[in-house]
């Protein structure tokens, strides 16, 4: 998968050998686990130094840095030096998965037996001994074909982990007022490894005056605009306006990474912005999320991380969007395949406009009918509130997610599976209707309950597992996700609700 604005994993496979069984028990499994992952499509390359002793731990580190490896699946192929090997992941620096060889025929229990059942347990004890955040899957211990996909979803995990990792994000203003749920303590962020940037909204006012309007890359992305827009453009000359903007943000990004490699944004974009710039942001914010750069609304920092996560689980642009409406009866008919859930499970994500247009099912360029109201009164042709991308989101599945900094200053997160319908939301600005089952009571003990901000960031695919994994890996304990009637969430009163009405919309 090649990304924009993103790390390249390249994985390297370390085998591990105890020293009273045979090495090329070893070398041998190593071997059929390559050819696995070959024919499973995973790039890996196999370390030529199978690690039996602390010495050889560190010829393997020398080897996989020297081919360039940033992530590492250490293999038990047979029981495995608990030492030696953990000495490696400690010392890798990148994240690193554990697995393990299974016995392959009834014949090899005797000479061929390696053991690596029990081997994983003493890896394990030696991972928690030195305070390792190791990636182990649901069953570690495998053929290698069973071995080879689990391998090639730690790929993903080990990406968003690298990403988080080399991500600098700029913060542009404060929150606006009575946006305090979209509180960002830095503190959490310094932890997961993230750098930030803070910046005041007239930082962002001269950045945008230092570009040249005549600048020849204005009329080039003005042009790119109106392409991407095609008959959705409506202001065609408000582009020139919003070439000039994405210009000072992609320029400054370039020019302020500094340690990192990777950047995201996370921008005031009202009130005081549409009166000095004289647009609103959000059409510029979406083609930027296209880049795999999200630019979240509302100077929401922990929105940008999260989006930044599933555009890297997905491999596609992600969006910001507010748990936003309920879905009034009316507007889906009993027709409509929920995909496992109930009305009361049905609500509408929605923001201005900064959803990319590859997101959409259909969209043109439009005003912010809310702020216009505020702004600019109802009754006057619109101005300074041009420059949202507005329509219905893409149908299909969805997964939304947060990783957020809470109200204590303490990492939590939560992953909701579900599905975007095809259904109009018949309202403005870039909208949709969501079909999460188990989301009424998950809305109300998790969300409401833990107190998470009404901001939650869009993956358009199932990425759940590789969300969870990866925010696990992080050191993340506190990751919610919907329960099922037959589960209580902690402080749910069992006398006070009953799956049926849930199921009734009651």
């Amino acid at each position: 998968m090649s990304l924009t604005n993103a790390p390249a994993v390249k994985l390297a496979v370390v085998g591990v050998s105890r020293d009273c069984f045979p090495i090329e028990l070893t070398r041998k499994r190593l071997a059929k686990l390559m050819d696995a992952l070959q024919a499973q499509g995973v790039a890996a390359s196999a370390c030529p130094v199978v690690i039996e002793s602390e010495a050889d731990a560190l010829k393997a580190l020398d080897a996989v840095k020297a081919a360039g490896a940033n992530a590492a699946v250490i293999y038990l192929g047979n029981f495995g030096p608990e030492g030696p090997t953990t000495i490696f992941a400690q010392r890798f620096g990148g994240p690193v998965m554990f697995c393990a060889a299974a016995e392959e025929t009834k014949t090899g229990l005797v000479d061929d037996r390696g053991d690596a059942y029990c081997g994983m347990l003493n890896a394990s004890y030696n991972i928690a001994l030195r305070n390792l955040r190791a990636y182990i899957p649901q069953m570690p211990v495998g053929l290698p074909e069973e071995l080879a996909p689990k391998v090639a979803h730690f790929v993903t995990v080990a990406r968003l982990v690298l990403g988080v990792q080399g991500l600098k994000i700029f913060g542009f203003g404060p929150r606006p007022q009575d946006f305090f749920a979209c509180n960002a303590p830095i503190k959490p962020l310094y932890d997961l490894g993230v750098e930030v940037m803070e910046n005041s909204e007239l930082d962002l006012w001269v950045l945008f005056n230092a570009v040249d309007p005549n600048d020849a890359a204005i009329a080039a992305i003005a042009a790119d605009m109106a392409k991407e827009l095609g008959a959705g453009n409506a202001y065609p000359d408000l582009l020139p306006k919003l070439a000039r903007f994405e210009l000072a943000l992609t320029r400054f990004a370039e020019a302020n990474l500094g340690s990192r490699q990777y950047a995201v944004f996370a921008d005031k974009c009202w009130p005081a912005f549409e009166k000095a710039f004289g647009f609103v942001p959000c059409y510029v914010n979406s083609r930027l999320s296209t880049r795999g750069m999200p630019v979240a609304c509302e100077v929401d920092l922990y929105g940008a991380l999260s989006e930044y996560l599933c555009y890297l689980a997905s491999g596609v642009p992600a969006t910001l969007l507010d748990i936003n409406n309920t879905v009034p009866n009316d507007l889906v008919s009993d027709e409509v395949d929920l995909m496992g859930a109930a009305r009361a499970d049905l609500f509408m994500g929605f923001h201005c406009g900064n959803t990319p247009s590859c997101c959409m099912k259909n969209c043109s360029m439009k005003y912010q009918l809310i702020m216009h109201r505020l702004m600019e009164g109802p009754t006057a042709a619109p101005d300074i509130t041009r420059g949202t991308l507005e329509g219905q989101l893409k149908p299909g599945a969805t997964t939304f997610f947060r990783l957020q900094g809470n109200a204590e200053g303490r990492l939590v997160s939560y992953v909701a599976e579900g599905s975007i319908l095809d259904v109009d939301p018949m309202s403005f600005g870039g909208i949709g209707v969501f079909a999460i089952p188990n989301f009424a009571r998950f809305y109300r003990h998790v969300l409401i309950g833990k107190r998470f901000p009404h901001h939650g960031a869009v993956a358009f695919d199932h990425v759940g597992q590789a969300l969870f994994d990866a925010v696990q890996m992080l050191g993340v304990s506190d990751i919610n996700v919907p329960l099922p009637c037959s589960m209580w969430y902690p402080g749910e009163n069992p006398f006070a609700i009953s799956c049926r009405t849930v199921a009734a919309g009651v």
